[in-house]
């Protein structure tokens, strides 16, 4: 009777052995499931499995609003296999950090021995952008840009194709108030380099109005050393303003490069690393801008992508001469 009633006992911590680890795999499976739905274990594909998500298309090759719809061909694209290969600042400079997207593969251009084109679909409820998106020959992420911007808020509309010498054509279109059509077609190629030039530009436009560029940091403190302004021209300068503590100091930069063609700009703070020189580093920003000062001028560089913050064409750099202010004239004192 005793030896019946242990092994009784000893079949029945067993069975809750057996028992508690089949629910700690069941939970780990479940969790690791979980995890990968909802972006917690990103899913790694090779970069032909990536490639073959696109499918092939022939030149000469168009788009225009109509083709932002989700197609049949199109295949969904996730964030995460998205980042693997492309730079997510492309997408985040028109839509932030914050909104949900719909992404989809929507058909590719190789270049035999050379480059492969790719376009890929952003969707949101408030914007559609289709971009092209260029890799180079060993299938590096080189470049991108919007080609078709449909923004429910905005009546300006966008047609653009490719030819058979790979010349990316784009056309900015709108109607005025009295229903004439206006359009400003920019043409670009892919060049050595990896980016895309500006090769031409044309349009029916008059020459627009510059709006007045608004310096948000204007009337602050400017009593360190460096602080002021440093000028090329009236669209191109360097603001400077106190900072915290002396070993940081306030920055607004704006320049217009290639007669307006071309802009950027960023405000923020720069840490001095020298005497004379103050680098911008900030958390969740790739930017990093380095400012080198002497008594008469500043040296800006562009040490890693700020493509945030400007158009692709055009970098943060340059030398800007520092303002002198004018002395306030001393008060007249009264006669008695």
């Amino acid at each position: 009777m005793l030896n019946l009633t242990f092994d009784f006992q000893l079949d029945g911590m067993r069975f809750l052995k057996m028992t508690l680890v089949f629910a700690g795999f069941a939970f780990f499976m479940c969790c690791r499931h979980k995890s990968a739905d909802t972006g917690g274990e990103i899913k790694k594909i090779e970069p032909e499995d990536f490639l073959a998500m696109f499918r092939p298309l022939n030149l000469p090759v168009s788009f225009v609003d109509s083709s932002l719809s989700k197609k049949t061909a199109d295949t969904p694209l996730t964030f995460s296999v998205f980042k693997q290969f492309i730079s997510d600042s492309l997408i985040q400079k028109h839509f932030g950090k914050t909104q949900k997207l719909r992404l989809y593969a929507s058909g590719k251009l190789v270049v035999k021995k050379g480059e492969t084109y790719l376009f890929i679909k952003a969707l949101s409820t408030s914007k559609k952008i289709l971009y092209v998106v260029c890799l180079d020959n060993d299938g590096k992420f080189r470049t991108g840009m919007p080609l078709i911007i449909r923004d429910e808020d905005s009546d300006i509309r966008y047609a653009a194709s490719i030819d058979n010498k790979y010349a990316i054509s784009v056309s900015r279109l709108r109607k005025d108030a009295d229903g004439r059509n206006f359009f400003v077609r920019t043409v670009y190629v892919y060049n050595a380099e990896g980016v895309f030039t500006l090769i031409m530009t044309e349009s029916n436009e008059g020459r627009a109005k510059m709006a007045q560029i608004y310096n948000p940091i204007d009337t602050l403190a400017h009593k360190h050393k460096f602080s002021g302004d440093y000028i090329q021209d009236k669209r191109n300068f360097i603001s400077f303003r106190d900072g915290r503590n002396n070993s940081l100091i306030r920055f607004f930069v704006h320049f217009e490069k290639d007669n307006g063609n071309c802009k950027g700009e960023l405000k923020g703070e720069a840490r001095f690393v020298s005497s004379t020189v103050a680098r911008y580093l900030a958390n969740g920003d790739p930017c990093s801008l380095e400012f080198n000062f002497s008594e008469k001028n500043v040296r800006m560089k562009e040490l890693e992508g700020c493509g945030n913050h400007r158009d692709i064409r055009c970098y943060f750099d340059g030398v800007y001469s520092r303002h002198k202010e004018a002395n306030a004239k001393p008060a007249k004192s009264k006669r008695r």
